[in-house]
């Protein structure tokens, strides 16, 4: 069931969360314990195939993953769909080609669907272009120990709708308790059962929210679990240095330590 926004609404998702923050106080913001947190977290398999079954047929409908390769889909540590469901989904949208001077089905290496509404943002790197977490005071404590936030941020806002409504300047906004401010135009997008999965999980409004925000958070960042392996093994090379550094510097003092100098 596809939700289309208004075309004012989509201009307010346009707003970054610093400007929004202008209008008013910071929403709340709830802490998610998602899977992949943490220095030795990892992505779900199952929730990033539901996140793009959401994205897919709730999303899509306005908002593009243009940076996003297809072909990512069938990546290990992300949804890692079979290479045949790969093709199946890509071939589901049409693209320009200028070598053939007419439209064609979408492969594997092409990227996701640019936003198909005039203003709506891209969701490609949106999970790392929002931050949940702040302060206290600009010293970033919050995000030190609980990270950025942005799928906290998109979480959130998808669960933030109180019902309340207000019309100004002919632009409905919606009350959301984690929109900064309070008022969003963009009317909400899920509410809960939107979408059937095969898995037979969950489709409450609260799971199909983190599950497409898990999915926005490895479309943004599809390389998470190589960082963060490499930066163990760098921790772990630095240490390994620093314990041989010690002992040699001991090694090499030792017959001097203890001995008076004559002067």
């Amino acid at each position: 069931m596809l939700k289309k926004l208004s075309i004012a609404a989509i201009a307010a998702l346009s707003l970054s969360a610093g400007g929004a923050m202008a209008a008013g106080d910071a929403g709340h913001i709830e802490d998610v314990d998602f899977s992949f947190e943490g220095p030795f977290g990892k992505f779900d398999q199952n929730q990033l195939q539901r996140g793009l079954q959401v994205y897919t047929e709730v999303c899509s409908a306005c908002h593009g993953l243009q940076y996003v390769p297809i072909r990512t889909l069938s990546d290990e540590g992300g949804p890692h769909l079979p290479a045949d469901q790969v093709r199946a989904y890509a071939a589901q949208f049409d693209i320009y080609d200028a070598a053939l001077d007419e439209d064609r089905p979408r492969t594997p290496t092409d990227h996701f669907p640019m936003s198909g509404v005039e203003g709506a943002p891209d969701l490609s790197l949106m999970a790392k272009a929002r931050a949940g977490f702040h302060g206290p005071q600009g010293t970033g404590i919050n995000q030190l120990i609980k990270g950025m936030g942005g799928p906290e941020y998109i979480v959130s806002i998808l669960t933030g709708y109180t019902g309340e409504e207000k019309e100004e300047a002919g632009t409905t906004f919606y009350e959301n308790t984690a929109f900064p401010g309070g008022w969003i135009a963009m009317a909400p997008p899920l509410y809960g059962e939107d979408v059937e999965f095969a898995d037979g999980h969950s489709n409450s409004l609260h799971h199909e929210a983190e599950d497409v925000a898990a999915f926005l958070m490895w479309a943004a960042e599809p390389k998470m679990m190589a960082r963060k392996q490499a930066g163990f093994v760098g921790v772990l090379f630095l240490t390994l240095l620093t314990v041989l550094l010690y002992l040699t510097n001991k090694k090499l003092w030792a017959p001097v330590k203890g001995k008076k100098l004559d002067l």
